[in-house]
């Protein structure tokens, strides 16, 4: 009896996996995919070219580290033949936490349907929202078992929206049909990868290598970049905060300039029970945000340690800029260039931010500070952009709570560049 039952097991979970992978490989394996990601030259926004629909097709996505789901526009050329709208009040509809009944008065088409679920959809950049239909197709995503990506996985019932196309203008890069949301929520990627192949030992796990041509690693640590070069290693860690909206925070207790203290009213570094303050990440912003009062405190402070180097003329968005030949782009990691820390948890637990993360060329010959003043009302006190997280392994592990950070990879002799994605099968 037991041996029956095992095998009936094994039956189920062979239909259940639906990937693509030939049948002598074990579902056991899955526990580790990794998505291509670019950077959009204009926006400087991330783009991921997720497959999805049946045939299968590369469409671009911008990558939002907050959003709550993906969301694409379905209003044109939207072919698929297992294009699917759950109906009101499905366990779908209830695993996207919707109860609003979509209505639609244009012919039936993907998108546009009666009687299904309704959901918005958001554009991060401009935070214009649209209600959007709740749907499921084909996604596929490459696998890995190292250094290389492996073969595609199918996941055939991904819930997103469909979403109207006023939601991309006017700031999205221009072939971008739909925004990709890694947040913490019911239906966002990570979540839906961690829920279809929990049963193989799959993490509820996701990591950022942010650059030029990047990487998003899903599941856990190790991480290879190179055959035998584990970017996981040099990870420090800190508690992962989860705002209401499903963003994702940690707590700063002082910030650091070339190891001395910065004067902060650290008050706002901590988040009160609104959910004011604190330190968010973001793809979405391309450079670190902070509330007025720590702007000041930082810029003086960083000048004040640069007094050798005469500022320049400023280039917006910027405050604090430099000649460029004043500061050799190879010290940008070294020493000539303050390095700022973010005193976390503990105060041993330090994120570093080295010149290469700091100083950012922003017109040819000026060199700016990459902090940009949010103003007196701030939700979050800092915001970590995305130029900060450059060429740093940012781990969001959902299981332990905790954010894991490895300061600049560029002193490992790598980059976040360095997978190859010419080796695919």
């Amino acid at each position: 009896m037991a041996s029956s039952s095992l095998y009936f097991l094994l039956i189920f979970l062979s239909i259940s996996s639906f990937t693509l992978l030939s049948q002598s490989q074990t579902s056991s394996k899955l526990n580790k995919f990794v998505l291509p990601i670019h950077q959009d030259n204009k926006t400087n926004l991330y783009v991921a070219n997720i497959y999805k629909r049946t045939p299968l097709l590369q469409i671009p996505f911008v990558v939002d580290l907050n959003g709550r789901l993906l969301w694409v526009t379905c209003e044109q050329n939207y072919l698929s033949s297992t294009y699917h709208a759950p109906r009101c009040y499905s366990t779908q509809c209830a695993r996207a936490n919707t109860h609003y009944c979509h209505t639609c008065f244009s012919k039936a088409r993907p998108g546009c349907h009666n009687n299904t679920c309704g959901l918005m959809s958001v554009n991060p950049v401009t935070g214009l929202t649209a209600m959007s239909e709740l749907a499921q197709d084909v996604l596929s995503i490459y696998s890995t078992q190292g250094s290389n990506p492996g073969p595609l996985v199918k996941i055939p019932r991904f819930l997103f929206t469909c979403a109207p196309s006023l939601l991309l203008q006017p700031v999205l890069p221009g072939n971008v049909q739909g925004v990709a949301g890694l947040g913490h929520s019911p239906i966002s990627l990570p979540t839906q990868l961690a829920s279809h192949f929990g049963y193989a030992g799959f993490a509820p796990t996701f990591a950022l290598c942010l650059a030029p041509n990047g990487v998003i690693f899903f599941g856990d640590s190790p991480y290879y970049m190179l055959p035998g070069l584990d970017i996981s290693l040099p990870l420090g860690y800190t508690p992962l905060i989860i705002s209401p909206l499903g963003e994702y925070y940690i707590e700063a207790k002082s910030i650091k300039i070339n190891n001395k203290d910065v004067p902060l009213n650290t008050t706002l570094l901590s988040i009160d029970r609104r959910g004011i303050g604190g330190t968010k990440l973001s793809t979405i912003n391309p450079y670190a945000i902070l509330e007025h009062s720590i702007f000041k405190s930082v810029t003086e402070f960083f000048t004040k340690e640069l007094s050798g180097i005469p500022l320049v003329k400023p280039v917006e968005p910027f405050e604090v800029c430099f000649n460029s030949k004043s500061i050799d782009k190879r010290t940008r990691v070294g020493p000539k260039v303050p390095n700022i820390d973010l005193v976390l948890h503990d105060q041993h637990v330090i994120w570093r931010i080295y010149g290469s993360n700091s100083v950012v060329e922003a017109t040819p010959g000026v060199s700016c500070l990459a902090f940009v003043d949010g103003g007196l009302n701030t939700r979050a006190a800092i915001v970590i952009g995305a130029y900060q997280m450059e060429n740093n392994l940012i781990q969001f592990d959902m299981a332990r709570s905790r954010l894991g950070f490895s300061s600049s990879l560029l002193f490992f002799r790598t980059s976040c560049n360095n997978l190859n994605f010419t080796a695919i099968p």
